[in-house]
C-alpha cells in the first residue's frame, strides 16, 4: 500500500503539471488526442503549404510513418507534399534511440517521440519506429486553418510517451461481422488515437479450420484474418484474438456436434472436466494463432464463468472452493498451452475465483479488470484499467453525463485517474464495446478514443475537454455541433428504451444470475405495447383506455418528437460540415429517424384512437357514409405508420450494411444457425438478422390490428350499403 500511495501522489502531481501545459495547446486553438506529456510552446505559428517537403532521414520513403503523413495531409488538409532530402522548408522524419528521455521501461520508451516545430523546419524524431509513427499522428492532428485560411502549426516542442504500455480497444463481433475495409479504417483511427492493441472477440466470425461448423457463413478465413492483423502490425497495433471460453460458448455449443460438452444442460457454459472440451477450446486457440502471426498476446476470455466445475463429469463436489479451483485449473492449462506457442495471456480474473487462490495462478498474466490488485501484485500479475463504453444500452451508448448520471467518458476519466488498477501494477487500459445490444461500432468512437487517451496520459483532460477535442479531431473543425447531437442521441435512445411495456416472454431462459449464484428459471422479458381497442359497430362504445394508459408516454412522445425534429435538423446541418467520417453521421442519421418513428407510433395511435371514437359517434347518429370515411381515415393513419416503420428500418439496414455484412446471412449452401443463448438475454440475439430492432414494434401486431379494423369497417359498410375507401 505504501508503494501505491507514492505512485498515486506522483501520478496526481504529474497530471497537474501536464494539464497546465496541455491547456496552452487548447487555448491556442489546437486539439490533440491523447494529450502529450510535455508541451513547450513559443509565440507565433508557422504556415505549412506546398513549399514544404517531407524528408525521411535514415528511414525508407515507403515506411508507414512517411506514407501516413503524406496520405493524411492530402486527405485532411488537401496538401500534397513531395518527398525529398533537403529543402528550404522541411518536415524531417527520423528515428534516434534515446532522443526523448522518458525514464520508462523499454516497451514504453520505444513509443516516445519529440516534435520540434520551427520557422522553416519540423522535426519528428522517434525513439523507435513506433514513436515516430505516434509523432506523425500528433502533427497531423495539430494542423489547423487560421482565420485567413492558412494551414498552421504552433511553434514549440512536444516530448511525449505513454504512461501505460498497452491501450486495448475491444471489437466484439457477437452479433455482426464488419467488412474487411471497415476494419482497416478502424485500425487507421485506432492508430490516430495511439491505441496499440485490439481485443478482437471473434465469436463465430472466424472459420476455425479444425472445426468448420463453428464459423458462421462467410466468416473470415485464416488468410483474411491475417490480412487484418498485418495491416494493424504495420501501424503498430496488435490485433489480439479473444476467444470466449469456457463460458459464453453458445456460438459453439448450439451445434449438435458439441451438445454433450455442455455444463449443467446449458449451451452457455462448457464442461471443463471433460478432456474433449479442453481439446476443442485449445484447437480453437491454435486456429486463431495460425491466423494472427506476429501477435504476442492472446485474450483467454474467462468471462462470467458462473459454474466452473458444475458438471456430472466432475469428480469434486460442487461448492465455492471447488468452483474457484476449477477456474484455476482452466487458467493453468490455458497458460501452459499458449505459453508453449509464444503468447502472453490476458484474461478476466473474477468470480468464481477466490482471492486466496490467486497464488495458484501462473505469474505473468494480465488481468483485464484488476479485481484483486494486491494479491495479483504479489503473484506477479499485471492489470488493465477496464473502461466499459457499452453495457446493455440500446441504440446509442451513454457517453456523456446527463440528468445526474455519469456517462462512460467521465467514468473512464475517473478510472484512468484513480481506478483500482493503480493499487496493482498496471500495464494498460481496455476500452470495452460489447455487442450484446447490437450497437453500431460507429457509436463507440468517442469512448474508444477516451480509453486510448487515458491509457496514454491518465488524468488529463477531463471528460468535457475530451468530448470537445474528439469532435474536432474525428469530424473536423467545421462540425461544431456534434457534441449537442450526441446529447440528443442519448436522450432519444434512453427515452426509446424506457417507453415500452415489459412483459414475460414465451421464451424461457435458465437464469444463471450473476456473480452471486444461480437464480430460478425465468421468462425472458419482451418489449411491447398494447393497441387501441377494436370491436364491431354498432357495439363500439367510448373507450379512453389506450390514451389514458399511455398518457405519460404520450406526453413524452410529444416532447421527444419535437426534440427529434431538432436532432434531424442538426444532423442535416452537420452532414454538410463534417470533413471526416461522414459515414458515422449517416449511421447517426438512420438511428435518429428510427427513434423518431417511435414517437410517431405513439402519436399516430392516439390519433387513430380519436378517429375511431369520432367515427363511432357519427355512426351512433346514423351517418353511415361519414362514419365509414372517418374510420377509414383511422385505418390510413395506422397503415401509413406501419409503412413508415418499415421504411425507417430499411434505411437503418441499408446504412449499417455499408460497413457490415448482413446479419445472420447465408453464404452458398451454408445457413446461419440461430439458437439464442439460453442464459444471457442479449437484445441483438432476438432474431438472426437485423430485424431484431423491429421486434418490439412487431410484437404489437399492427398488421392483424389493421385487418380487424378493416373487417369491422367493411361489415358496417355492407350493413349500411356504403362503399369503403380503404387504401390496402
Amino acid at each position: 500500500m505504501k508503494n501505491f500511495t507514492v505512485l498515486f501522489i506522483f501520478c496526481a502531481f504529474s497530471t497537474t503539471i501536464r494539464a497546465e501545459s496541455a491547456t496552452e495547446l487548447w487555448a491556442r486553438g489546437y486539439a490533440v488526442i491523447p494529450t502529450p506529456q510535455s508541451v513547450r510552446l513559443e509565440d507565433g505559428d508557422i504556415q505549412i503549404d506546398d513549399r514544404w517537403i517531407i524528408a525521411p532521414s535514415g528511414i525508407d520513403a515507403q515506411e508507414i510513418s512517411v506514407r501516413t503523413l503524406r496520405r493524411d495531409l492530402a486527405d485532411w488538409h488537401r496538401l500534397n507534399l513531395k518527398t525529398g532530402v533537403q529543402g528550404e522548408y522541411t518536415i524531417r522524419l527520423s528515428v534516434r534511440s534515446g532522443v526523448t528521455k522518458s525514464g520508462a521501461d523499454p516497451e514504453i520508451d520505444k513509443q516516445a517521440y519529440r516534435l520540434n516545430i520551427g520557422e522553416r523546419s519540423v522535426e519528428i524524431t522517434g525513439n523507435a519506429a513506433a514513436g515516430l509513427f505516434y509523432g506523425v499522428q500528433t502533427l497531423v492532428q495539430l494542423l489547423k486553418r487560421d482565420s485567413s485560411g492558412a494551414l498552421v502549426l504552433p511553434k514549440g516542442t512536444i516530448e511525449d510517451w505513454p504512461k501505460l504500455q498497452l491501450r486495448f480497444l475491444h471489437w466484439d463481433t457477437k452479433h455482426h461481422q464488419d467488412r474487411i475495409e471497415t476494419l482497416k479504417r478502424y485500425l487507421d483511427w485506432s492508430a490516430r488515437f495511439k491505441a496499440n492493441m485490439i481485443g478482437f472477440e471473434l465469436e463465430d466470425k472466424f472459420e476455425y479450420p479444425s472445426h468448420p461448423v463453428i464459423g458462421a457463413p462467410g466468416a473470415f478465413t485464416t488468410r483474411e484474418l491475417q490480412e487484418i492483423v498485418d495491416y494493424g502490425l504495420e501501424r503498430h497495433i496488435q490485433v489480439v484474438p479473444q476467444i470466449q471460453a469456457p463460458a459464453h460458448m453458445s456460438y459453439v455449443l448450439k451445434h449438435p456436434e458439441f451438445a454433450d460438452l455442455r455444463s449443467d444442460g446449458s449451451n452457455y457454459d462448457s464442461c471443463t472436466c471433460d478432456p474433449r472440451t479442453m481439446d476443442l477450446i485449445f484447437s480453437m486457440y491454435d486456429d486463431a494463432i495460425v491466423a494472427t502471426r506476429g501477435v504476442d498476446y492472446f485474450v483467454v476470455s474467462t468471462d462470467e464463468v458462473y459454474y466452473a466445475g458444475k458438471c456430472g463429469k466432475c469428480s469434486r463436489p460442487y461448492n465455492p472452493v471447488n468452483r474457484s479451483l476449477a477456474f484455476v485449473d482452466f487458467v493453468q492449462k490455458a497458460h501452459e498451452h499458449l505459453t508453449r506457442r509464444g503468447r502472453k495471456i490476458m484474461l478476466w480474473l473474477e468470480f468464481p475465483l477466490l482471492p486466496e487462490h490467486i497464488k495458484l495462478l501462473p505469474a505473468g498474466l494480465i488481468d483485464g479488470e484488476g479485481t484483486f490488485p494486491q494479491q495479483e501484485v504479489e503473484r506477479g500479475i499485471r492489470q488493465l484499467g477496464y473502461m466499459s463504453m457499452q453495457g446493455a444500452e440500446l441504440l446509442f451508448p451513454d457517453h456523456i453525463s446527463q440528468d445526474g448520471q455519469k456517462g462512460h467518458i467521465e467514468q473512464a476519466f475517473e478510472i484512468g485517474s484513480s481506478g483500482k488498477q493503480w493499487q496493482g501494477n498496471p500495464i494498460g487500459t481496455f476500452g470495452a464495446g460489447w455487442d450484446d445490444s447490437g450497437l453500431h461500432n460507429e457509436t463507440f468512437w468517442l469512448g474508444w478514443a477516451a480509453a486510448a487517451r487515458y491509457g496514454w496520459n491518465p488524468g488529463t483532460p477531463d471528460a468535457g475537454r475530451h468530448i470537445a477535442e474528439f469532435m474536432r479531431v474525428y469530424y473536423g473543425p467545421r462540425a461544431t455541433g456534434m457534441a449537442d447531437v450526441y446529447r440528443m442521441m442519448q436522450r432519444q435512445a434512453r427515452a426509446w428504451e424506457r417507453t415500452w411495456d415489459r412483459i414475460p416472454s414465451k421464451v424461457v431462459l435458465t437464469r444463471y444470475g450473476g456473480y452471486f449464484g444461480k437464480g430460478i428459471s425465468t421468462h425472458r422479458v419482451d418489449m411491447t405495447l398494447s393497441l387501441p381497442f377494436i370491436n364491431d359497430l354498432p357495439d363500439w362504445f367510448p373507450d379512453p383506455f389506450w390514451s389514458d394508459r399511455y398518457k405519460e408516454w404520450l406526453a413524452e412522445a410529444r416532447l421527444r418528437a419535437a426534440e427529434n425534429d431538432q436532432l434531424i435538423a442538426a444532423l442535416e446541418t452537420q452532414m454538410g460540415l463534417v470533413d471526416r467520417n461522414r459515414y458515422n453521421v449517416e449511421v447517426l442519421f438512420s438511428l435518429a429517424r428510427f427513434m423518431g418513428h417511435h414517437w410517431r407510433l405513439f402519436l399516430d395511435l392516439a390519433r387513430a384512437e380519436e378517429q375511431i371514437k369520432q367515427g363511432q359517434g357519427v355512426a351512433l347518429e346514423n351517418h353511415a357514409a361519414e362514419a365509414v370515411a372517418v374510420l377509414s381515415a383511422a385505418y390510413d393513419t395506422v397503415d401509413l405508420l406501419r409503412k413508415d416503420g418499415l421504411k425507417t428500418f430499411e434505411d437503418v439496414q441499408r446504412t449499417f450494411e455499408k460497413s457490415r455484412y448482413p446479419k445472420g446471412r447465408a453464404v452458398g449452401d451454408r445457413h446461419f444457425v440461430h439458437v439464442f443463448d439460453d442464459v444471457k438475454d442479449h437484445f441483438a440475439d432476438r432474431r438472426a438478422d437485423l430485424s431484431y430492432m423491429l421486434a418490439p414494434e412487431d410484437s404489437l401486431g399492427l398488421n392483424e390490428w389493421l385487418k380487424d379494423l378493416a373487417r369491422s369497417i367493411e361489415l358496417y359498410a355492407k350493413e349500411n350499403n356504403v362503399s369503403v375507401p380503404l387504401r390496402k
